[in-house]
This record gives C-alpha cells, sequence and structure tokens, in this order.
C-alpha cells in the first residue's frame, strides 16, 4: 500500500503568526483573500469571495451551489492595554507571568512580558507606556513533532486552516470566516442570513477546535460534539455520523455542557438552521501551548470534505 504523503504544516504556521485579536480581524481577513487569490488557480473549483461593505471584516467564500455551510472564526482572545500599565482579558485568555506579548502602537512594535498584582489583575511590563486600546497577543511560537503540532492561537487558526484545505476540492459549499467569536459573537447571524436568503442553505459546520478531556482524547480521531452550552438537533448529529461512519472516519462523541461557538448564534436566530461543532481535540486552550494531534488535524478535514460532497 502507498504510503500517505506527510502534511506541510507551513500554512497553519503562517495562520497562527498573524496578529488578530476579537474586533481587529481585518488583518487575517486580508491574509486569506490574497492567500485565495494565488492559490484558487490549484483549487478544483474556483470560488467567489463575498466581503467589504455589509461584511464587517468578515469573509464569505463560495463554491457551486452550496448546500452546507462551514462556519471558522478568524479571532483570537488577548489584551487590550487600558491605563497605567493595566490590561484587559479579550475573550479568556490564560497565560502564566512572564509570557511575551506583542504587539503595536503609534511608537512602533511592541514585545513585552505579562505580570499580576496581588489582585490577579493582568499587567504589561515594558520599557515605556502602550498608547491605551493597543491589543496585545501572544509571540507566535510554532512548534512541531512527529505526531504534535503546538502553538498560540490553534484555536482558531486550525479550524481556519481546515476551511482552507477543503477548498482545495470543494464543488459545493460556501466557507464562513467570522470575528468576535471569542469575545461574545456578533457577526454568525448575520452572515448566516446572508448565506440563507442568498443560497437557502439551513446547515452548517462548526470548524473550530475544543478541548481534550477524560472523554475526548489525543490521537483518537476529530470531535464531533453531540451538545455544549447549545443544544443541536439530534436528527441532525445523526445524519453527520452515520456518513462518517459509512466512510470509516476516525471520530470522537463529545458530551459537555459548558463552552459555546458560532452554533451558538446560529441557533438563537430566527431561522431554521441546523448546525454541529466539529473539530479536533487540543490540550491547554487559550494559553500559548494549545497542543493538537496530527492524526486528529488528518481526520478533521477529511470529515469535512465527506460531509461536504454527502449532505444533502
Amino acid at each position: 500500500m502507498k504510503k500517505k504523503k506527510p502534511s506541510d504544516y507551513a500554512l497553519l504556521r503562517e495562520l497562527c503568526a498573524v496578529h488578530a485579536p476579537s474586533g481587529e480581524e481585518a488583518p487575517l481577513r486580508d491574509f486569506l483573500i490574497d492567500y485565495i487569490n494565488r492559490h484558487r488557480k490549484h483549487w478544483k473549483h474556483k470560488p467567489t469571495l463575498y466581503h467589504g461593505d455589509g461584511f464587517q471584516d468578515c469573509l464569505v467564500v463560495a463554491f457551486g451551489k452550496p448546500r452546507t455551510a462551514v462556519f471558522a472564526h478568524l479571532d483570537s482572545v488577548g489584551f487590550t492595554v487600558r491605563y497605567q500599565n493595566q490590561l484587559l482579558p479579550i475573550g479568556s485568555p490564560q497565560a502564566d507571568p512572564g509570557t511575551v506579548l506583542v504587539g503595536h502602537d503609534s511608537q512602533g512594535e511592541i514585545r513585552c512580558t505579562l505580570a499580576y498584582d496581588a489582585e490577579d489583575h493582568a499587567l504589561y511590563q515594558f520599557g515605556r507606556a502602550i498608547d491605551r486600546g493597543t491589543s496585545l497577543t501572544y509571540e507566535p511560537h510554532f512548534r512541531e513533532t512527529a505526531d504534535y503540532i503546538q502553538s498560540p492561537y490553534l484555536d482558531n487558526r486550525l479550524g481556519v486552516y481546515n476551511a482552507l484545505k477543503v477548498a482545495e476540492t470543494l464543488k459545493d459549499g460556501v466557507l464562513v470566516f467570522s470575528c468576535w467569536e471569542e469575545h461574545g459573537g456578533g457577526s454568525a447571524g448575520y452572515l448566516m442570513d446572508f448565506v440563507f436568503n442568498k443560497w437557502n442553505v439551513t446547515q452548517a459546520l462548526i470548524s473550530d477546535i475544543t478541548w481534550t478531556t477524560d472523554g475526548v482524547r489525543h490521537g483518537q480521531g476529530v470531535v464531533v460534539s453531540l451538545r455544549d452550552r447549545s443544544i443541536p438537533r439530534k436528527r441532525f448529529l445523526n445524519r453527520i455520523t452515520a456518513e462518517l461512519d459509512k466512510a470509516k472516519i476516525n471520530y470522537q462523541r463529545e458530551v459537555e455542557g459548558i463552552g459555546s461557538s458560532d452554533g451558538g448564534e446560529l441557533q438563537r436566530m430566527a431561522l431554521p438552521i441546523d448546525w454541529c461543532f466539529i473539530g479536533a481535540p487540543e490540550q491547554d486552550p487559550h494559553t500559548p501551548h494549545e497542543k493538537v494531534h496530527k492524526a486528529d488535524i488528518e481526520a478533521m478535514i477529511e470529515a469535512y470534505r465527506c460531509l461536504l460532497a454527502t449532505l444533502k
């Protein structure tokens, strides 16, 4: 049997290095537009891009006659500079004192360290004052071994990477790159409204990253979330697991009572949208050391290619 060629994760490394916390997703949106325009000639089918007025910093990439939407949020967690040397969290960052943070303001590039006061308030340590409102994110540090990828912001640059890998062979489907997911959401609703009205799409897959737990482990396959804080429709979940079983794709079933994603926002819409969160599990979420097994990444890509081809 022919040995499978190892994947090249250079694109994932690039995605993880883009500074794009919640509210500041434009640099990553622009990276994607440039990447798609340069690589679409190698894809099996050519997409149409929707962005600009009415889309804020989001991006919609449509192929053929879409039946299913894939949502992948662009933003990451981080910090916002407040007063003096105070920091406010963007989303829910989890980092130790001494963690290196990077950004830029009117005075130039910033590479500072994270600290906490006696009451556990986040602070920065730097040789000068940083402009108020400046965003800071973890310094890029991409690590790869034979079995694992470890890096800040695999959540959700890996979800974006998955969507781009699926795009290489996608015939019918729509990729929706959303904003603000880590800090309360707000874009998935109007993006789904656009997709529903333009193509009558009523089903969505959430290309995002979950966590390893006592029931979800590294190397056991992509995770199909049967519920988190929100509960998807059982009939739709059954269709998904039936197709993955038929294709013999490795997957794990997750059941949690906390956590949310763009799927929760879709469920609260006044539209009949079915959705399911499907993503690789990671260790140490929202830290600078997020860790994912390569086998789970490959299973995630296989699952999305399968479902976009078979879900009617």
